[in-house]
């Protein structure tokens, strides 16, 4: 319950709205519960005395009461979707926003498709909850309390019934929400591996198609949607149960009260009239028991629902900037200082050990090593994207974590080894570096990532719709544009995280030539290339999360093995490579 009242909080912003649709449940119900002691004197007066003013008078009335009924209902469902929908609307908003002050770490916690899960399906029910649950969650009790005290006021012996069927049908429902509950956290799991099934196929799709494996990802795909549709069916056919358990106890209280109120009459102890209006109170009784059950079991849903949410909403960020944060970098040094990172307090090894390095502002550092080395890692401690586990990382002369994270990842712009473009056109995308850059200035940054080589192609140029996520462009074009995008930042350190590795070698060179002018801007290159780092003021080599040399190409090319074997074994391919294409020209010749 502590889930929902917190959930439940958003709705705030719509108070009125939900106070307005309360009250006019109220007094919807009010109106209802009328109806029936009017017809009793219909019943018992007008009918028996042929007197048509007496039928007329009360008719009228009810006919009132029904009408003003149907007005508050009209009223109500306008300001119960307001509230409703508004409600989701914020709900999801609040979830958004806290996923955007998330870390790396962070989103670690949770996949994807859950996450896109929660925002839709988890908001939906919650939704729900109010647009279908706010009617029946006042109207029940209304009318049960105004039900039960007309109905003793009529006959109060035969209203004993319900002392034995209220309770009766209490414990059926108790029973049936114990059962439900659990199993309806199993049902949102099955909505979260569908989802992560299909974002998961629709991403790989070439994949799929190039190995020929469509007809195996159908059958996965069977698997998880016959997965949800057991969990979605087992969860259903115990929630179902209300239904026949109602009926039955309702069909047994009206043949009581018919069996019993029958020999009330033949006693003269109670009229017809009484008699009709008792049995359309017990309906109404009934039918509000029947309310409230059903309201139980939608609550006993939005409480898995509420809990997700709250996940959500409760996750301690794990990067936040300080008190009183530094709100100006005041150059591109970098110093890493006896630095270790851990991925995770469970993790066995340490991503980074010990690491050392003192980089200058305006120098070009490079950095290789093998696959799993960190290098990624490494750069990544830069913008605060994690935090040190030991150590400190400062940039401009400060710890990183002394800063407001804003400004610091302003004065950072990094490439990251996988491209990110988003729908839209290429100068939508551009513009996230800088969001008042001109023509000019976003064709500056385009020729110096070579870039403006395929737009000039392109019929639209600037305004050439990318698609999604850049499916339009071959992953060499993605990384030049992304490329560009960061140099319109103008940051003072400028990291490359293995972000030419689609280019060829001639338009990195060109690339190359152009950060070289930026004299004033710290530039990290992550390669595998030798010859991506070999012009760099210092070549950092990381193996297995350690540095393990550090200095100039023609340094360590005489005092390392190891560099010395990745520069020799890269320059022998490449020699081998343009000897084969000289041998293939003459042939064709």
């Amino acid at each position: 319950m502590k889930d929902l009242k917190r959930i439940f909080s958003y709705i705030k912003p719509y108070r009125r709205d939900c106070f307005l649709a309360v009250l006019l449940v109220g007094v919807e119900t009010v109106f209802e519960m009328i109806i029936p002691l009017l017809m009793t004197d219909i019943v018992d007066i007008g009918v028996p005395s042929h007197n048509i003013h007496l039928l007329l008078l009360p008719g009228i009335k009810m006919a009132v009461c029904a009408a003003l009924s149907l007005i508050c209902g009209l009223l109500y469902a306008r300001f119960a979707a307001r509230t409703a929908y508004g409600f989701g609307a914020e709900l999801r908003l609040a979830q958004y926003t806290r996923m955007q002050e998330y870390a790396f770490s962070n989103l670690d916690h949770f996949s994807t498709p859950s996450l896109v899960t929660r925002m839709t399906t988890d908001v939906t029910v919650m939704q729900n909850a109010i647009n279908a649950g706010l009617r029946p969650l006042v109207r029940s009790p209304i009318m049960l309390g105004l039900g039960i005290a007309m109905a003793f006021m009529l006959n109060a012996r035969l209203a004993l019934v319900f002392v034995v069927t209220a309770p009766l049908l209490g414990i059926i429902l108790a029973l049936i929400v114990h059962k439900v509950g659990p199993l309806y956290s199993r049902q949102q799991a099955a909505v979260d591996h569908l989802n992560s099934h299909v974002q998961e196929t629709l991403t790989a799709i070439r994949a799929v198609k190039a190995f020929v494996r469509g007809d195996y990802e159908t059958e996965q795909f069977e698997h998880v949607n016959t997965e949800l549709a057991d969990a979605s069916r087992n969860t259903f056919r115990h929630a179902v149960l209300n239904l026949p358990a109602f009926q039955a106890i309702m069909y047994t209280a009206i043949v009581l009260i018919m069996w019993n109120g029958g020999n009330f009459i033949l006693k003269g102890t109670m009229t017809v009239g009484e008699l009709t209006a008792f049995l359309s109170y017990v309906l109404q009784i009934l039918n509000s028991l029947m309310m409230i059950s059903n309201v139980f079991l939608m609550l006993t849903r939005s409480l898995t629902s509420a809990k997700r949410i709250s996940e959500i909403l409760d996750e301690q960020t794990a990067l936040d900037s300080p008190a009183a944060p530094l709100s100006e970098v005041p150059d591109g040094s970098i110093a890493f200082e006896n630095v270790s990172f851990l991925y995770s307090r469970e993790a066995e090894k340490y991503a980074l050990s010990h690491v050392n390095l003192q980089i200058r502002p305006g120098e070009t550092v490079g950095i290789i090593g093998g696959t799993g080395a960190a290098k990624s890692t490494l750069v990544q401690l830069i913008p605060r994207l994690y935090d040190a586990t030991q150590g400190c990382v400062r940039v401009g002369g400060h710890d990183v974590r002394e800063y407001d994270l804003a400004v610091l990842r302003d004065a950072v712009g990094i490439v990251l080894q996988k491209n990110v473009l988003f729908s839209g056109t290429v100068r939508e995308n551009l513009l996230w570096g800088n969001k008042n850059a001109d023509d000019d200035t976003l064709w500056d940054a385009c020729r110096k990532a070579c870039a403006d080589e395929f737009l000039a192609n392109m019929p639209d140029g600037l305004d050439t719709d990318l698609g999604q996520g850049g499916v339009n462009l071959s992953g060499g074009q993605k990384q030049r544009l992304c490329i560009a995008r960061t140099l319109l930042k103008e940051p003072k350190v400028l990291i490359f995280d293995d972000s030419t590795s689609a280019v060829d070698t001639a338009t990195e060179g060109k690339i190359r030539r152009a950060l070289k002018e930026l004299t004033d801007v710290t530039k990290l290159i992550i390669a595998q290339r030798v010859t991506s780092v070999m012009d760099a003021d210092k070549i950092v080599i990381l193996e297995d999360g350690c540095i393990h040399a550090a200095g100039t190409h023609q340094t360590l090319l005489a005092s390392d093995p190891i560099y010395r074997e990745i520069y020799e074994s890269q320059m022998k391919s490449q020699q081998n490579g343009e000897e084969k294409g000289d041998e293939d020209n003459g042939k064709n010749i």
